[in-house]
């Protein structure tokens, strides 16, 4: 008779290993892991890093520690000029709008300092920045900003720019506003137009590069505004001495705390402007001028 070994004792079953789930997604298994955190991520919320993967969360985490690239004077870096083709079409609509009206819209926007004054209408020293005299008052305008207009719009950022444009038409129409006839019209963006040919100049001094050229072209569109009838020479003068003003503030702010100083620079201009303003009105409405 033979005898047989004892049977091994039987052995406890194992417990299936847990699989697991996406952290933000707990219905979807993964065995893939966040490089940094070492949370379980789906495919859905991987994101490439350099080595592995990335969830969306540290992705957010480690972007917000990388500086912004900024344009040559602060701003953010400008891929599209939007500012300038947003302006450009303003000006084709508000001169499509004079056509269709009967000039209507101009009598409506225009600045004329009788109506500033008189009736306490003090928009029509920035809206008359879009309204023309004509077609080739208008062309020459919306040339002038397809050329320049993108070049300093890359430069300044969108919101300097802009800061640049308005206030430059702010400051031609402040001028006309002091010296002008009561009863003149005033219309057209040449104000802010000088204002840019201004900026340029600094900004291409600031950079060290030629500046021949802008001041050629300035030098000669002063003389036609001197040299022909009916151009207003304090639209021009006014704007261009602004915008020259406002693009040296900016550009030449110091780095350290740049943005504030240029913030300070835009409202100070904006209530020099003001105050000019309110005098001329006071002065007039008193009788003296």
């Amino acid at each position: 008779m033979t005898s047989q070994p004892p049977s091994p004792p039987p052995q406890p079953e194992q417990p299936a290993e847990t699989v697991p789930t996406c952290y933000r997604h707990p219905d979807k298994e993964t065995w893939v892991r966040c490089q940094r955190c070492e949370r379980p991520i789906c495919p859905d919320c991987m994101r490439d890093a350099a080595v592995g993967f990335q969830c969306p969360e540290c992705v957010s985490a480690g972007n917000r520690g990388v500086r912004q690239a900024r344009s040559a004077f602060g701003g953010a870096v400008v891929t599209t000029p939007y500012v300038t083709w947003v302006t450009l079409a303003l000006n084709v609509l508000v001169f499509g709008a004079q056509y269709v009206t009967s000039n209507a819209v101009t009598e409506q926007l225009a600045m004329r300092p009788y109506n500033v004054v008189a009736g306490h209408e003090y928009y029509r020293l920035l809206t008359s920045a879009f309204v023309h005299d004509g077609p080739f008052h208008i062309l020459f305008n919306c040339w002038a900003l397809y050329v320049i207009g993108p070049y300093l719009e890359r430069a300044f950022g969108h919101t300097r720019y802009l800061a640049v444009y308005l206030v430059s038409a702010l400051g031609g129409s402040v001028l006309g506003y002091w010296i002008d006839p009561l009863g003149q019209y005033t219309v057209g963006a040449s104000g802010a137009i000088f204002g840019l040919f201004g900026a340029v100049f600094v900004v291409g001094r600031k950079l060290n590069m030629d500046v021949r050229g802008i001041a050629v072209l300035i030098a000669i569109n002063l003389a036609i505004t001197f040299l022909v009838s009916g151009i207003s020479w304090t639209g021009h003068i006014g704007g261009l001495i602004t915008g020259s003003v406002l693009a040296g503030a900016l550009a030449y702010a110091p780095k350290s705390n740049r943005t504030l100083w240029q913030v300070l620079t835009v409202v100070g201009a904006l209530a020099i402007l003001v105050v000019l303003v309110a005098v001329r009105s006071s002065a007039l409405l008193s009788g003296v001028g």
